[in-house]
């Protein structure tokens, strides 16, 4: 089997070099005509900022949303946009970065979400509610897993929403990425959501496309399967548009992500 090429989703999806740019072009705009904090830290590191989209009124809680790209690739300017369903729906919205790989192993990067949850938490009262795409819907799985969170602020979880997740790191261990990922039989074990189980009392809804590549859609089954955990498969939905949803507070998505 050629790993690096089941893997390769902007190959298999049309017009794929224009999303990247469409999706920060909507972000920036989006930044500039709401109430939005920049930069808000939350380590130490450059990357360990989040910003954070408020509500008009009183935010209902907070919604967390954590970014993609195979740990390797982009921050949180990139996603803005997707928080106008959340905050529509009267939900304040953290987009956290991270530290990437190489630089980062991905059992750190897990940690370095946490914090930023942990540190957006402080700053909005009520329920909290995760989702994330593709990398991102590998660490919000994470972060609903024992010993991840604080029981504090996992007290507060009440939905975790992996969208496209990477639940088994296993076959990674495959592809070229992993020269830069430095993934190993110990990490996997560690690091992989549908190879453990999520505390009790999180509500999870595993989303993912029904045009994504075969092997998404065996991520987004195994995590199921482990966890018990509903599906929602977006029809005609690809690895790129599968989120575009959460820009909608009236799509099947958002109620699924805001009950």
């Amino acid at each position: 089997m050629d790993w690096d090429d089941a893997y390769a989703n902007g190959a298999y999806i049309e017009g794929a070099s224009a999303f990247p740019d469409r999706w920060a072009a909507e972000a920036t705009a989006y930044r500039e005509a709401v109430d939005a904090q920049v930069d808000v830290a939350y380590g130490k590191g450059a990357r360990n900022v989040y910003d954070l989209i408020l509500p008009v009124s009183a935010p209902k809680g907070l919604f967390v949303f954590v970014h993609g790209g195979y740990w390797l690739n982009f921050d949180k300017s990139w996603w803005s946009a997707f928080a106008r369903g959340a905050r529509e729906l009267g939900w304040a919205v953290a987009l956290p970065s991270y530290d990437l790989a190489p630089t980062a192993r991905i059992s750190e990067i897990t940690q370095q979400v946490a914090a930023a949850i942990t540190h957006a938490a402080g700053q909005v009262a009520g329920p909290i509610v995760l989702a994330g795409h593709s990398a991102g819907g590998h660490l919000v799985a994470r972060a609903v897993c024992p010993g991840v969170l604080s029981d504090d602020v996992a007290n507060r979880v009440v939905r975790s929403v992996p969208i496209s997740p990477v639940s088994d790191l296993r076959p990674l261990m495959n592809t070229s990425m992993n020269e830069n990922l430095r993934l190993d039989d110990a990490e996997c074990q560690a690091e992989s959501p549908a190879l453990m189980a999520p505390r009790d009392g999180v509500e999870v809804t595993v989303v993912v496309g029904a045009a994504e590549r075969p092997v998404f859609l065996d991520q987004a089954e195994w995590l199921c399967e482990a966890w018990g955990a509903d599906r929602i498969v977006l029809g005609g939905k690809h690895h790129f548009d599968v989120i575009d949803a959460l820009a909608d507070a009236q799509s099947d998505l958002c109620k699924a992500v805001f009950g």
